[in-house]
């Protein structure tokens, strides 16, 4: 798999783009903050339809535009696929496949695979749980795009419960007293319902990915930092107790934690009340990473994070590979942050992909061994707050 061809405008630092790529090494060279990062951000929101450095679509729109347009030509076994994405500051945005619109910009997940390396990547170890759940789930939608279409239904119903929870509390705590409190009490049951039944697809799409990623997050971080602690990952959820109780043990059924969920709903339905917001749920959920039987978070050295950080991505490139294609490897200004080691194995995973895209700032070297395999360098540069490109080998 690999990137044809990429047009942005109005997208960050580009007014316009027009960049035609192929497979091999490419290399985008020029000073912080000129625009080369924004490139491959681009093709990572293509993939993803998010960023990885921002949470919201505004700061992705060139100022004083209204939206930006990222389109991306993808050639798979031969066959060539275009994704056009209207990104807004407000609203949903808007997404095509070649000539065809499509009802939602989800239809576009899975046409293109992409995995990358970044500096932001440590917040996976030392963030907060929702950075992890984002690593979670962006795969598991880009794998199965049924289980993205589930976590924004979740997301969705999710902020209404939260809306009742909040803005009711009053009412709500009158209970079945009054027609108001009655009527309040039933809506939120509706909510249960539907929280419940998306969150157990959620959950179950989680644990199937983690079972496995497992393996191969251990592997992975034993290729980069043999002399270090084994490293473990497991799923910690809200449900943990209830499925126990349901199932007898751990379990892999989507009817079981839709149970379960139902089960906590109703135990801790009190206490969200008294706190305005749904305690139970996925959105409650966190991955736990291991170094031998201390968390990774607050224990790892900064090499260990690092490590951490690779394995992970690791995992999931190989995890895509294995399914028939490579995804498009992305180096974002990695090999700076690397100790010797650590970029001989990133550079043997970039050896054996099909296309990498790579971002250094002026004067770095790339190490040897990824340098000699470069195929296209090109030359960021700014002016006046506009990014501008040039091939330059």
């Amino acid at each position: 798999m690999h990137v044809r061809e990429l047009d942005l405008r109005d997208f960050r630092s580009w007014p316009e783009l027009n960049l035609k790529l192929e497979p091999g090494v490419s290399v985008f060279a020029g000073r912080n903050g000129h625009g080369k990062t924004n490139i491959v951000e681009a093709v990572h929101y293509s993939s993803k339809l998010s960023s990885h450095r921002v949470s919201t679509d505004a700061p992705l729109i060139h100022a004083g535009a209204d939206n930006a347009r990222i389109s991306a030509t993808t050639v798979n076994d031969g066959r060539a696929l275009t994704t056009h994405l209207l990104l807004k500051a407000h609203g949903a945005n808007q997404a095509q496949i070649n000539r065809t619109r499509l009802k939602s910009a989800r239809e576009l997940l899975g046409v293109l695979r992409v995995v990358m390396f970044s500096p932001e990547d440590l917040r996976l170890i030392t963030g907060e749980p929702a950075e992890r759940r984002k690593f979670l789930d962006d795969l598991a939608a880009l794998r199965a795009p049924r289980l993205g279409g589930a976590k924004a239904d979740y997301d969705k119903v999710l902020r209404q419960r939260n809306a009742l929870l909040k803005n009711s509390n009053m009412v709500l705590r009158r209970g079945y007293q009054d027609a108001d409190g009655a009527s309040a009490l039933s809506t939120l049951d509706v909510w249960d319902g539907q929280l419940a039944a998306l969150g157990a697809q959620v959950v179950a799409g989680r644990l199937a990915l983690v079972d496995e990623l497992a393996g191969r997050i251990t592997e992975a971080y034993t290729s980069v930092a043999p002399e270090s602690r084994p490293a473990s990952v497991a799923y910690s959820s809200t449900l943990d107790r209830a499925v126990t109780e349901l199932a007898g043990g751990p379990s892999r059924d989507p009817d079981v934690f839709e149970a379960a969920m139902l089960a906590e709903l109703g135990r801790r339905r009190k206490e969200e009340i008294d706190r305005g917001a749904t305690l139970v749920g996925p959105h409650r959920d966190d991955l736990t990473l291991m170094l031998g039987d201390q968390p990774a978070k607050g224990y790892a050295s900064h090499g260990e994070t690092w490590s951490y950080a690779l394995a992970l991505h690791l995992a999931e490139y190989h995890l895509l590979a294995s399914e028939g294609t490579d995804p498009v490897l992305i180096l974002d200004d990695v090999f700076a942050e690397l100790d010797a080691k650590r970029r001989e194995r990133l550079v043997h995973v970039a050896s054996d992909a099909e296309q990498v895209l790579v971002t250094a700032a002026v004067g770095d070297d790339l190490p040897g061994n990824l340098d000699d395999a470069v195929a296209a360098r090109f030359a960021v540069t700014m002016q006046d707050g506009v990014s501008s490109v040039e091939r330059s080998d």
